[in-house]
């Protein structure tokens, strides 16, 4: 698909990684697999800031979650995912938003879909790398769904 761009300063702090220096590909597997999202044919590498996600998920948004559960970290700048399959179909390019200071999902909804109260369409296909629709942050990158 292509090289995703993350704010290395913000997200998740995993094991000893910090802006300086990245968590390992051991830690971030580690943290992709907890999400139960079905990423047991993934193989992440580290080189630098940047992650280079490799394999085979069964959908799009198991696809898109597995970029945004590696590059909202601590320490990662970009997220490489060009060799990962999409094995339901073809691989659609996904669309991110990353929250800038003052933004809420109502904001965010309201942007893309013209309609806040579809906040909630946003914090379900965040799910389960959200757990409240009031706990997002600057710099955090966020799935925006097609509305079906």
């Amino acid at each position: 698909m292509g090289i995703f761009s993350f704010m290395k300063s913000v997200g998740k702090k995993l094991g000893i990684g910090s802006e300086e220096t990245p968590p390992s590909a051991e830690d971030l597997k580690k943290e992709l697999d907890s999400y139960g999202l079905g990423t047991e044919n993934v193989e992440v590498e580290v080189d630098g800031d940047k992650v280079v996600v490799k394999g085979e998920v069964a959908d799009q948004s198991i696809f898109e979650k597995a970029i945004l559960a590696v590059g909202n970290t601590m320490g990662i700048s970009k997220v490489e995912a060009t060799e990962v399959k999409v094995a339901a179909a073809e691989a659609a390019e996904p669309k991110f938003h990353e929250v800038k200071k003052g933004e809420n999902l109502w904001k965010i909804a309201t942007k893309h879909y013209g309609n806040g109260s579809k906040y909630t369409v946003i914090f379900e296909a965040n799910k389960p790398m959200l757990s409240d629709p009031d706990k997002i942050y600057p710099g955090q990158n966020l799935r925006i769904p097609e509305l079906d």
